[in-house]
């Protein structure tokens, strides 16, 4: 069993010959009734599942579970492919699905790792040419890092990094957090044993000759797997040095000029069999996950969880990152004092990366109604990590290697949103922010149903103002919460509408308002019929309380399909996870997700195509929670385009990237089902 999995895994050059080896090395001190060590019984199966990766709030794993797959005449096994596990809302992780179309070949796929805004792709793969396995002389295949980035909806530009050779295997890539060094295991010419974990540091758009890293780490036998971890701390696998049997995990703390002391992890992360392919979820140690063929798994290998409490010995904590926040009022050109400083941490498409900063927003539109995520207002986002005192500074504290957004906003003042990252900044350098006077108060409120007082989405206030006469509309959110910034020195009046209530009317002045702030009116609607006939809505109508009914539409504009392809780029997903959001909210609604696709290529094809779209966005949002029976997934091809790019028509990529898209359409929902409950 132990020579296939050798074979399988792909190191497969590694021949595990001792149980212990005589390397001097010391011992986490590990206490194992502390540490939780739990298999992943929603992700592994009855084969092989290893090496995972954390990507796009999940995993990313090797398996080999494929049953329709080729077979590897050299194992009698199935080949290797690279499957993705999102996690849920608690962090666990959920069924996978296959990875890529573009990176899942027809040889193996083996471990992988990805650059910290995820945009660049690191894979471990047979050596082939044009899908055809290349043998060396010998006529064994061996293994190659490649790489590949980001496209709209799958990963593109697969190519072979320079130092791989047809003569040796270069295998499970590691990149450091910062993105300057490359780890991988290789049995290059020159090592001190079998597989030995080698780097290589980036230079410009191409990276350097591969350096060993020597007999502290490298044995006469094997290591392989490599993780590094941002506190400076190299994870490895080994059966050379001193171990409990078969392949260990292995730490040294190499962020320094003088490296640590070699440490074996110890039970019960290490065990007789074989452990290896750790990665850590947070900068302590606190969480990880790990592989492991110990006998107790479901299959030859399987991904565990573990936990520990107090951390791993040996982890450092990475130095926090000080930024001085220098505020500035562009007008006076003095300092800003009192300015609230919010520190979010940013996700790879600029927006927070945590996503319950933004509301669930339907606004009407020509087809429907439109889903939107909108960031809450700030009182809504907790307490800001800084205040700037009398000389407009504040001290923010940060974890490096991370991405930012720092958010600044006073009373009277534009918000300012600054994208911020520790390790292009200047060292010691501050962050200059400047704040633009507002000439308007903002007005914030919630319209909510007289009596009980729960929140009214979807509300319509009309604000008329006595200095001009403008009208202007505005709209209730999901959670009935409306804002709109008011001009100084006129007096308006506000109108609430909402079918099924009766018309809410009150009145405000700014004629004798000095300086600027702002204020709260709260609209309290009385159920009963308008006194006049209201505005005909350009949606059908929905319960009173309700944003949505039987029969609504809403149009997905936001997730847009490359020709040719069903992939949904995580990235690019948003209005799905708006969705997921509202089905949350909505625990009876039933929805249809019809997809449609532009007009080339024959017409059988697209409709093909746009059946194979709906399923992808439904297995999303089953991943996220839905029940399936909730979702009907139909695909209407090409049969009807928002415009007139049908067959014959030279139309523009704009123009049939508007055709692809994805409508949700309301099948039920219950009269009963209140999200404000």
């Amino acid at each position: 069993m132990r020579q296939a999995k050798v074979v399988l895994t792909g190191w497969f050059l590694l021949a595990l010959v001792a149980v212990f080896g005589q390397n001097k090395g010391r011992r986490l001190n590990l206490d194992s009734n502390k540490v939780v060590v739990e298999n992943l019984t929603g992700v592994n199966s009855n084969t092989f599942d290893f090496s995972p990766t954390f990507y796009a709030d999940g995993l990313v794993f090797v398996s080999s579970r494929f049953k329709g797959g080729r077979i590897d005449p050299g194992t009698g096994e199935p080949f290797f492919e690279l499957f993705y596990a999102p996690f849920d809302r608690q962090g666990v992780p959920q069924r996978p699905q296959a990875f890529s179309i573009e990176i899942n070949s027809a040889l193996h796929e083996g471990p992988v790792s990805f650059d910290r805004d995820e945009n660049t792709l690191f894979f471990t793969r047979s050596n082939q040419t044009q899908g055809v396995s290349k043998a060396d002389k010998s006529g064994k295949v061996v293994l190659k890092i490649y790489e590949a980035t980001r496209g709209i909806y799958d990963w593109e530009n697969v190519r072979e990094l320079p130092f791989n050779q047809d003569s040796f295997s270069c295998m499970h890539p590691a990149l450091s957090p910062d993105g300057t060094r490359l780890f991988f295991a290789s049995n290059m010419p020159g090592g001190y044993g079998g597989m030995d974990i080698y780097l290589v540091e980036r230079i410009g758009t191409t990276w350097s000759d591969p350096i060993n890293l020597g007999p502290e780490i490298n044995t006469i036998k094997e290591e392989a797997f490599p993780f590094m971890h941002e506190s400076g701390t190299l994870f490895f696998a080994s059966n050379g040095h001193r171990g409990l049997g078969g392949l260990d995990m292995f730490s040294i703390d190499i962020g320094a000029s003088v490296w640590g002391k070699l440490a074996n992890l110890g039970e019960p992360l290490n065990s007789p069999s074989d452990d290896f392919g750790i990665i850590l979820k947070d900068n302590k140690g606190l969480r990880g996950y790990f592989s492991s063929n110990r006998r107790e798994g479901m299959g030859r290998d399987d991904i565990y969880l573990f936990e520990a409490p107090t951390g791993l010995q040996g982890v450092r904590t990475p130095e926090l990152f000080t930024l001085r926040v220098n505020v500035l009022d562009v007008g006076s050109n003095f300092p800003a004092s009192g300015v609230s400083v919010f520190l979010f941490e940013r996700a790879p498409d600029g927006s927070i990366k945590n996503d319950s900063a933004y509301n669930v927003e339907l606004t009407p539109s020509a087809e429907g109604l439109e889903l939107n995520m909108v960031r809450k207002p700030l009182v809504s986002l907790g307490e800001p990590d800084a205040l700037t005192g009398r000389s407009g500074d504040a001290i923010l504290q940060m974890t490096p290697l991370r991405d930012y957004v720092i958010l600044a906003a006073k009373d009277g003042y534009k918000t300012v949103e600054v994208p911020f990252s520790p390790e292009s900044a200047e060292p010691g350098a501050p962050l200059n922010i400047s704040l633009e006077r507002s000439n308007c108060i903002e007005l914030r409120g919630v319209v909510v149903a007289e009596g009980p007082g729960v929140p009214i989405p979807n509300a319509r206030i009309l604000i008329k103002s006595s200095c001009d006469g403008k009208e202007q509309w505005v709209q209730s959110n999901i959670d009935g919460a409306y804002e709109y910034c008011l001009d100084l020195g006129c007096s308006y009046t506000l109108v609430g509408k909402k079918e099924g209530y009766k018309d809410y009317q009150t009145q405000v002045s700014l004629v004798n308002v000095r300086g600027s702030r702002s204020f709260t009116v709260n609209l309290k609607m009385e159920e009963g019929v308008p006194a006049g006939t209201p505005e005909k809505e350009s949606i059908p109508p929905a319960t009173p309380g309700k944003p949505i009914a039987e029969g609504t539409v809403i149009v997905l504009d936001n997730i847009y399909y490359d020709f040719n392809k069903s992939v949904i780029r995580s990235g690019q997903a948003r209005d799905l996870e708006a969705l997921a959001r509202l089905m949350n909210l909505y625990p009876s609604l039933e929805i249809e997700l019809g997809a449609h696709t532009d007009c080339r290529g024959s017409a059988e094809y697209n409709l093909s195509l746009s059946k194979e779209r709906a399923e992808a966005a439904k297995t999303f949002l089953i991943n996220r929670g839905i029940g399936p029976s909730r979702i009907k997934a139909v695909g209407y091809g090409e049969t009807q385009p928002r415009n007139g790019c049908v067959d014959g028509v030279n139309c523009s990529e704009s123009e049939y990237q508007f055709n692809r898209r994805t409508e949700v359409k309301v099948l039920k929902i219950d009269e009963s089902d209140d999200f404000n409950k």
